[in-house]
């Protein structure tokens, strides 16, 4: 697949994104490298290999799934710029 000026105006155009036209001709030959970059990446034999999330196995670590009261909302609400029986006031902005 290869990217004209046009297709890159076009999808400047979609992404609002104001590009000058001299800008246009390098930019489809910056996008037309990464899509053959792709297509080399797609000719890699991966059979048998699995996906990976990062290249060091790390287990992940949980903690207990327990329900609490909070019981911080002094602490919390210490924060606030105001507050009023245990709530954030916030301005209205909604009519």
């Amino acid at each position: 697949m290869a990217i004209d000026a046009a297709t890159v105006r076009r999808v400047a155009h979609l992404a609002r994104i104001k590009t000058p036209e001299d800008r246009l001709e390098p930019l489809a030959a910056e996008l037309n490298g990464i899509l053959n970059w792709i297509e080399q990446l797609n000719e890699v034999d991966v059979d048998g290999v699995e996906p990976m999330t990062s290249n060091v196995h790390q287990p992940l670590r949980l903690r207990d799934d327990v329900v609490t009261d909070g019981a911080r909302v002094d602490a919390v609400l210490s924060n606030a710029p105001k507050s009023a029986d245990g709530f954030f006031v916030v301005p209205k902005v909604v009519e």
